[in-house]
């Protein structure tokens, strides 16, 4: 058609002749010798690699895309998964684009607005070759505070092994805030709300996982867990206190009872956190949620705290307490070991320019890990469910008790996973 030619002025003094509007010395080059030159390419010869094929458009455009852009280029180094070396030349992405949307029936061609002055061209190669034609759409994209979302800087991550892989829960992918906990249903609905939207925005993580929120606290089951490390085991006192071992049961949601029924294991002593413990004061009044109010009776001086005395005061009214903490049976059932993962962002810079290295900016600590005991109904869980613990916040099961293989669990033995999902309350990814 006379639509292209083969070219072999160097890369420097092309990029110079596009950016300044001058033709190439072989812009008139003949179809015969374009096309032999061309299988030289396809042969990867000496000469098919000094060259490169563009598509004859305009050399002086005022849209740069449109000068004249490469469309066919040589590449010996790398063989083809499917072809070997059966060709050694390559469609270049612009052109290989419009050719592939339109032959394989896509309608509307969604593109950032990255693409717009690349557009015409788009349009040039779907009326010159005669391809059915396909609808452009630009859309602007969504860009993440203290986030990068190039595929080529996060598989530099990927590959240096600085995160676990593509569905690494810091990574920005699908994959990624499926692991962290993001629901498909809240996922929809986020991009929905975003629209098609031509403006160019830098997010904040709030209103993403806001909208996970929604889909997960009215219907994900409460239990409870205690960090390890230094637990406090109260001795309870009073006339209500339960002679032995009781078990009842109560609702996995306080407002949703369709989400079912859990083991309330009660009894005369009890587990609470360290914190908890050390910030009560004597004869003080609290509230064990889920069980009623209790004064505090003795408080031993040694630190970290090991034992302390609570009487029950289960007609107290628990509006009345500034103190409501969670706590375990300590009688009754062997507690659950679990793993609390939380994650933070993977760079320490708010955005990223264009010539920032990616190793300059990559936070020294992406995640925190601490062991927990659990309620009994935590055991059960599986991959992928999400429960909230109460005062802790909500979490996905990255692995439950049976999704161990054998041999895997290590010296610490089994134990569930949890992986922290963030509320949008901090805005924390």
């Amino acid at each position: 058609m006379g639509k292209a030619y083969a070219d072999d002025t160097d890369q420097e003094t092309m990029r110079a002749q596009r950016m300044d509007g001058i033709p190439s010395k072989r812009r008139e080059r003949s179809v015969e010798e374009t096309l032999r030159i061309f299988e030289e390419m396809k042969n990867g010869s000496d000469e098919g690699r000094s060259h490169c094929i563009r598509a004859k458009i305009s050399a002086d455009d005022p849209n740069k895309a449109m000068r004249d852009p490469v469309i066919y280029r040589c590449n010996i180094e790398n063989s083809h998964h499917r072809t070997g070396r059966k060709w050694n030349m390559y469609p270049m992405y612009d052109f290989a684009c419009p050719v592939v949307d339109s032959h394989e029936g896509v309608t509307h061609a969604l593109r950032s607005t990255e693409y717009t002055d690349r557009n015409p061209q788009y349009q040039w190669f779907l009326d010159t070759l005669s391809l059915r034609q396909v609808h452009m759409w630009d859309f602007s994209r969504m860009n993440f505070i203290r986030t990068f979302l190039s595929k080529r800087k996060l598989a530099k991550l990927v590959d240096a092994g600085k995160v676990w892989g593509w569905d690494d829960p810091r990574m920005p992918t699908i994959r990624g805030v499926r692991r962290r906990g993001m629901t498909v249903a809240a996922l929809r609905d986020f991009i929905i709300r975003q629209g098609p939207s031509r403006n160019v925005v830098t997010m904040d993580w709030t209103s993403f996982w806001a909208a996970n929120k929604k889909e997960i606290d009215p219907v994900v089951a409460r239990h409870t867990a205690l960090l390890s490390d230094n637990l406090v085991k109260v001795k309870l006192t009073g006339a209500e206190v339960p002679s032995g071992v009781v078990i009842e049961q109560r609702p996995k949601h306080p407002k949703n009872p369709d989400v079912g029924l859990k083991d309330v294991i009660f009894s005369h002593e009890l587990l609470v956190d360290q914190e908890d413990a050390k910030s009560f004061k004597l004869n003080e009044e609290i509230t064990l949620m889920g069980w009623g109010n209790a004064f505090v009776r003795e408080i031993p001086s040694e630190a970290p705290i090991k034992t302390m005395s609570l009487e029950l005061n289960l007609k107290g009214d628990f509006k009345s307490t500034d103190k409501k903490i969670t706590w375990l049976s300590a009688e009754g059932f062997e507690p659950v070991r679990a793993e609390l993962w939380d994650f933070d962002y993977l760079i320490t810079k708010d955005k990223l320019d264009e010539d920032d290295k990616v190793e300059d900016f990559l936070n020294p600590n992406t995640f925190s890990l601490v062991d927990a005991v659990c309620d009994d109904g935590v055991g059960k869980l599986k991959k992928d469910d999400i429960i909230q613990l109460e005062r802790r916040g909500f979490y996905r099961v990255d692995k439950g008790l049976e999704d161990w293989a054998p041999g895997e669990a290590g010296l610490k033995g089994k134990r569930v996973v949890l992986f922290y999902i963030p509320t949008g309350k901090t805005g924390g990814k």
